[in-house]
This record gives structure tokens, C-alpha cells and sequence, in this order.
């Protein structure tokens, strides 16, 4: 099924939406960046800057960690205090209106809750939880935040542009000396309590998106490209049963092929409508 982009997207969406009762929601990084957290892709689908940190890399190099934490300490300063835009608000409505059967989120900002969102489930998890890889312990981001200036006094006074995933871009700084605080508990690794790259998301989470999506009507994708895989399954099962798909997105994304509509367009701008 080949879709056409043409301006009137946003009357063409709205007729999609209407003709498809229970929609499976998917959303990504380009919902987010109204509220000031930037994306990782261009609108060629390739990546603006180096990719995330990986977690072998995380979990098994200490130097890794320091500059992911140093780097997260400056970041969190905005990211934690980020609000709900216009699209949040537009699914919030969809909602309401009892046409979301899911919503899979690869957005770890919670951003969906925040505005009013009920049925989320937060693929690659949440920034604003921290956990022990040993005990499990778990801790507020923002009070894990106040450990970390704590023990890094010279780095709290830094600031530097921030970086998708709630992080900066700081650079040539010394990381060597940046103090990690372990886990309270039993000493161990804490890590954000999020999905990195070369990490398997939970299986219930998956279980859960994957019986949502059968359930389903048509799939609607806000704001992804759609590269990464864990949000792609979902899309490519749905074009295999015949469920149509519409995507909103600046640029290409990985299911254009698949998909019944494609608009083109900011996601804000998109889904006007629902307000």
C-alpha cells in the first residue's frame, strides 16, 4: 500500500482516525522536541550526532559510566523539569475519546503520563528512575540527582547543549575524577532505569504492546522513524495481518513501504484537530 503526501494532511488523518475506532498507538522522539528535548535523526533517518551509550559498554566499563553520569548530571537539570506539548495533549484527547487501545511510547521522559495519558506502556522504560543492576533498588531520579552533585560540586557549575537522552553534550572535561555513587544497599552498578542500545526490553512489556496491537483496528505512529526495532515489530506484524497504518513524521521512516498514510508534517501541527 503506497501512500501520497499531500498538504491536506492533516483532513486525511483526521478521516483515518475516524474510520479506525481502536487505533495502537507507537510514538518516538519527534513528539518531544516542542518540549525542548532534541531528537536523535534527520529526516534522512540517519543519526544527528554519535549513538547512545550502549549497555555492555555501561555495565562493564567504569570509565563509561563516569562520563555518562557526569554528562546526565548537567543534562537533568532541564530534561527533569520538561513539560507536556501540544502533541501530549492531542493523544491525551484521543484517548478520552476512547479510541486508544495502546499507546507504546520509545520515549523515556514520561512525558505521556504527565500530560494525562492512561494506557502507556514505556517501551524502552523511564529517566526518571534510577536502579541497582544487583538488588534492584530503586530511586528517584531527582534525589539521585542531589548524590550525584553531592559528590560532583565542580560539575554541577557546568552546563553545555543538551542531548536526547537526558543528558549533554560535555565535553573535554576530565571524567576520571567524576564520583559515581554506588548503590546504597549492596553496593552495585545504578543504572537510569531505561532500555540502552544492545539491551532486550522486558517481555511483558512486549507481550503487552503485541496483544494490544492484534486487538487493534490500525496502527498510528506519531513522531518515530521508526530505525529502531523494538518500535518497528509492531508496525511490520500489523502490515502482515492487513491493519492499516498511517505515520506522522518529519522525514522518512523505516515502514514507509508498509504504511496506508504518510504525513509529512510536524506532529503538533498534525493532530491540531484533536484539541
Amino acid at each position: 500500500m503506497n501512500a501520497a503526501i499531500q498538504p491536506e494532511g492533516d483532513a486525511r488523518l483526521r478521516d483515518f482516525i475516524d474510520a479506525n475506532p481502536r487505533l495502537f498507538v507507537i510514538t518516538g522522539a519527534g513528539i518531544s522536541t516542542d518540549s525542548g528535548i532534541p531528537d536523535y535523526r534527520d529526516r534522512a533517518g540517519q543519526w544527528k550526532r554519535t549513538p547512545p551509550v550502549t549497555y555492555q559498554a555501561f555495565m562493564h566499563e567504569a570509565a563509561t559510566r563516569r562520563r555518562y553520569w557526569a554528562r546526565s548530571l548537567v543534562g537533568w537539570r532541564r530534561f527533569g523539569r520538561a513539560e507536556p506539548n501540544a502533541t501530549h495533549h492531542a493523544l491525551v484527547a484521543l484517548e478520552r475519546r476512547g479510541q486508544v487501545e495502546l499507546l507504546v511510547t520509545q520515549n523515556v521522559d514520561r512525558l505521556h503520563q504527565r500530560a494525562g495519558s492512561e494506557r502507556v506502556v514505556d517501551l524502552h522504560g523511564r529517566l526518571d528512575e534510577v536502579r541497582c543492576m544487583a538488588c534492584d533498588w530503586r530511586q528517584d531520579r531527582h534525589a539521585f540527582q542531589q548524590a550525584l552533585v553531592a559528590r560532583n560540586p565542580d560539575f554541577a557549575a557546568l552546563d553545555a547543549a543538551d542531548a536526547p537522552d537526558g543528558d549533554a553534550d560535555l565535553e573535554g572535561h576530565d571524567f576520571g575524577r567524576f564520583d559515581v555513587p554506588p548503590c546504597p544497599a549492596c553496593g552495585g552498578i545504578v543504572k537510569p532505569d531505561v532500555v540502552f542500545f544492545g539491551e532486550n526490553v522486558p517481555r511483558e512489556r512486549v507481550a503487552a504492546a503485541i496483544e494490544a496491537c492484534q486487538a487493534a483496528d490500525a496502527v498510528l505512529v506519531v513522531g518515530s522513524s521508526l530505525m529502531v526495532f523494538s518500535g518497528y515489530r509492531f508496525v511490520a506484524a500489523a502490515a502482515k495481518a492487513g491493519k492499516p497504518i498511517a505515520t506522522v513524521n518529519l522525514g522518512v521512516t523505516r515502514a514507509d513501504p508498509l504504511v496506508t498514510l504518510k504525513i509529512d508534517a510536524p506532529c503538533a501541527e498534525a493532530l491540531a484537530f484533536l484539541a
